[in-house]
């Protein structure tokens, strides 16, 4: 487990914070990247980076969205 010294950040008045890129780094954190938020404790934040288990099967399936007919779920999904 890679550590990082710990760094200081400050909460802005619309609730942002920057989090320095050497943390970023070690926990692999990228922009784009979805965040899972919990209050651990008093004073204690949790950020877990999430990720969809099929991003990394998108596009593996050729021929899966002809056989598919995309517009059909689309329509169903708005009822």
């Amino acid at each position: 487990m890679t550590k990082v010294k710990a760094r200081r950040a400050r909460l802005s008045r619309k609730n942002q914070i920057t989090i320095p890129v050497a943390v970023l780094r070690v926990a692999r954190v990228a922009p784009g990247d979805e965040m899972q938020v919990e209050a651990a404790d008093d004073g204690r934040i949790v950020l877990t980076r999430t990720r969809d288990p099929l991003d990394e099967f998108v596009g593996d399936l050729p021929g899966l969205s002809e056989a598919t007919n995309l517009q059909q779920l689309r329509d169903e999904w708005e009822r």
